[in-house]
C-alpha cells in the first residue's frame, strides 16, 4: 500500500520548520513569498495532499471555497471549474460549485441556501454575479471573504481577476482588418456581462482606428449561447450588403456563425472570415477551427484559489488589487487560409 506523505516530510525537503509547512497550509501571511513558494513546490513534488479532516478539527475554518455561476457559455464555465477544482485540490481545499439560475431564488437567497449546507468560508464569483450589487453586500455583511472574476462594477470592492478584454478585442478585430477585411460585422455578448460592453468598445476602437464604419445592422444582440449567435448569424448573413468578417464575442456563438456560413453556402474563410472569443475546447472542435482569443481561463480560476488559500491579507484591504493577466491570440483556419 503507497505510503502517505506527511508534513514532516514536506518540511524537511522545502528545508523549513513543520510549523512554518503549517502556517503555509493555512494561508498566513506570517510566511515570505519565497518561503511559501518553496513549500508549495516541496509539496507538490512529493504529491502530499493536505488532510482537510484534521485542518478543520485545528482550526475554525472549514477549507471551503463555494463557486457561484449563472454563465450560458458551457466551454467557458467548464473550463473554469476544472481549473478551480484541481487547484483547490493541491491547495488542500474542496470546491463547492452552485449553479445560481435565477429561476425561483435569487442569487443571495441562493448563498444563504449553500452556507447553511456546506459552511464554505469563502467564495468565487463569476460573471454575470461578480456584479450583483445586492450578493455583494450580503457577502460582505456576512465578512465572508471572497474574490471575483472579470467584473464590471466597483472593482476596488474586492480582490479581482481578468484579462484586458478590450485590448484583446481590438487586436482580434485590427486582424481581421490586416487581412483585408473592411466590411467586419459583431455579434455582442449578454448585456448583463460586462466583458460584453468591453469586448465591443476594442471591436468599435479598431474600426474607428482604420477609419472604418460600423452600420447599425451590422452589430447584432447574442447572449454567449449558441442559439443566440445562430439567429444574429442569420441576421448578418441575409443582408443584401452583408459583412465579409464576422467578429463573435465568444466560442459557441463563432461557432454558430459557422454552421449558419455553410448553411447559406459559404466558403469560409474565402467568403466569410469567422472570429471567435476564449479558446474554448469547442473553437477546435469544428472545420475551420476558430481564430479567438485565447483567454487564461485556467490561470484566472488558479489565482482566485490562491487569493483565497494563500493571500489573507488582501481581502482585509480597504482597495483591492486586480490581477490583470496576459491574453493571446490564436490564428486558425476560419480566418486564414492554409492556417
Amino acid at each position: 500500500m503507497h505510503k502517505s506523505i506527511t508534513i514532516q516530510q514536506v518540511a524537511e525537503r522545502a528545508n523549513v520548520s513543520i510549523m512554518t509547512v503549517s502556517r503555509v497550509l493555512n494561508g498566513s501571511s506570517k510566511v515570505a513569498e519565497s518561503t511559501r513558494q518553496r513549500v508549495q513546490e516541496a509539496m507538490q513534488a512529493l504529491g502530499y495532499r493536505p488532510n482537510v479532516a484534521a485542518r478543520r478539527l485545528a482550526s475554525a475554518r472549514s477549507y471551503m471555497i463555494g463557486l457561484l455561476y449563472d454563465n450560458p457559455s458551457e466551454g467557458y464555465v467548464s473550463q473554469f471549474l476544472l481549473g478551480a477544482l484541481e487547484h483547490s485540490r493541491r491547495k488542500g481545499y474542496h470546491l463547492v460549485v452552485e449553479h445560481c439560475r435565477g429561476d425561483e431564488l435569487t442569487a443571495v437567497e441562493q448563498l444563504m441556501a449553500l452556507l447553511n449546507e456546506s459552511q464554505i468560508d469563502s467564495v468565487i464569483l463569476l460573471p454575470p454575479l461578480c456584479d450583483d450589487l445586492a450578493l455583494l453586500a450580503a457577502l460582505r455583511q456576512r465578512q465572508l471573504p471572497f474574490v471575483r472574476v472579470a467584473p464590471d462594477r466597483e472593482p476596488g470592492l474586492s480582490p479581482y481577476v481578468c484579462m484586458d478584454d478590450q485590448r484583446a478585442a481590438y487586436r482580434l478585430t485590427q486582424h481581421l482588418i490586416e487581412k483585408g477585411h473592411q466590411k467586419i460585422g459583431f455579434i455582442k455578448g449578454n448585456p448583463n456581462q460586462g466583458v460584453s460592453r468591453q469586448r465591443y468598445a476594442g471591436y468599435l476602437e479598431a474600426m474607428a482606428h482604420h477609419g472604418l464604419t460600423t452600420p447599425e445592422d451590422w452589430v447584432q444582440q447574442g447572449y454567449f449561447c449558441y442559439r443566440s449567435g445562430m439567429e444574429a448569424a442569420h441576421a448578418l448573413l441575409s443582408q443584401q450588403d452583408r459583412p465579409s468578417a464576422v467578429f463573435a464575442s465568444n466560442d459557441d456563438m463563432a461557432a454558430a456563425v459557422v454552421a449558419e456560413a455553410h448553411r447559406c453556402g459559404l466558403k469560409v474563410p474565402e467568403q466569410l472570415a469567422v472570429v471567435g472569443f476564449d479558446d474554448t475546447q469547442l473553437a477546435t472542435a469544428i472545420w475551420p477551427q476558430l481564430t479567438t482569443i485565447r483567454q487564461p481561463i485556467r490561470q484566472m480560476a488558479q489565482r482566485a484559489v490562491d487569493i483565497l488559500a494563500d493571500q489573507p491579507e488582501l481581502l482585509a484591504e480597504d482597495d483591492h488589487p486586480g490581477h490583470v493577466l496576459a491574453f493571446e491570440v490564436i490564428l486558425r483556419g476560419s480566418s486564414t487560409t492554409g492556417a
